[in-house]
């Protein structure tokens, strides 16, 4: 089982509102999730966009979860270094 730490689309049109979730890599982008570890909002005010939880992400990356592109460049963003 390939495990992926990736966006999930939320809110409404021209409205958009993503999770970062860990799913399976084989799942739906809006499928189901394992586990919910923040969120973005690109529309909200720079220092309220991203919210984490770090030591759920230290885990999954520590047991192999591989982070989508996208959600990398937010985690270097957030300063966050894999163990």
């Amino acid at each position: 089982m390939a495990v992926r730490i990736r966006l999930k689309m939320m809110g409404r049109k021209a409205q958009p509102f993503f999770r970062i979730v860990v799913a399976e890599a084989q799942s739906k982008r809006d499928g189901k999730e394992i586990e919910i570890l923040g969120y973005y909002d690109p529309r909200a005010a720079k220092e309220k966009q991203l919210a984490i939880e770090r030591d759920r992400i230290q885990h999954w990356l520590g047991v192999g979860a591989l982070p989508t592109t996208t959600v990398a460049n937010l985690l270097k963003r957030a300063e966050v270094k894999p163990s």
